[in-house]
């Protein structure tokens, strides 16, 4: 299976980046340098809330109703005249959904990183959150998915696609809860500039190497 950044590459990927970017005014390089952060921590925020019944049948009811993927089917017409309002509406309600109170700590870490500005960054955000519900709607069809094991094995095998493989994926889980809490996204901001708890080490580091500096 490929992974989530093979997305970015890919010609959704493309069409994304250049919308997002005409969208929000950014340069299509730091777009794309936030989108390639950013996509694998939602991933993994949402493989965090589907790892209860209820969750992976919150995300599954989703995934096969509102983003069942047509998004997709018409990335032009979407970002043709500047993204619908209703579009930025729903990201942020998934945004909410799956970072909760960390949304704006997850913003800023972005911010910082990339040298986009965090009001932009949530613009970027907000945009990307449908399209990727869409593209994991898709999945789950290919893949026939339709029980809480299954979405929680097409989230791993997406976060685990990648470059890095399982190392990425043991990254993503510790980057969602650097203290063990149980809390989504804790130390966020920490874990991506490289400060992070002297308890997790290079993780910082190990992130910036995955994300590019």
């Amino acid at each position: 299976m490929s992974g989530i950044l093979d997305l970015i590459s890919g010609p959704i990927g493309q069409q994304l980046i250049s919308g997002v970017a005409q969208q929000t005014g950014q340069s299509s390089d730091k777009t794309s340098s936030v989108l390639t952060m950013a996509l694998p921590v939602l991933m993994g925020a949402m493989k965090r809330n589907a790892s209860t019944p209820e969750g992976a049948q919150g995300l599954l009811n989703a995934l096969s109703n509102k983003h069942n993927g047509s998004v997709l089917d018409n990335l032009g017409g979407l970002f043709g005249g500047g993204v619908d309002q209703s579009v930025m509406d729903d990201g942020a309600g998934i945004l909410g959904h799956i970072l909760g109170s960390k949304q704006p700590q997850v913003e800023n870490a972005l911010s910082q990183k990339s040298g986009i500005d965090a009001g932009s960054v949530g613009s970027i955000l907000k945009v990307a959150a449908p399209i990727l519900m869409g593209f994991l709607g898709k999945q789950t069809q290919q893949n026939n998915v339709s029980d809480a094991n299954g979405i929680g094995d097409l989230l791993g095998g997406l976060l685990g696609g990648n470059a890095g493989g399982g190392q990425q994926q043991s990254l993503i889980e510790s980057f969602l809860d650097s203290d063990g809490d149980g809390s989504i996204l804790d130390d966020v901001a920490g874990m991506v500039l490289g400060g992070g708890k002297s308890s997790q080490g290079g993780l910082g580091g190990l992130l910036g190497g995955l994300f590019g500096k």
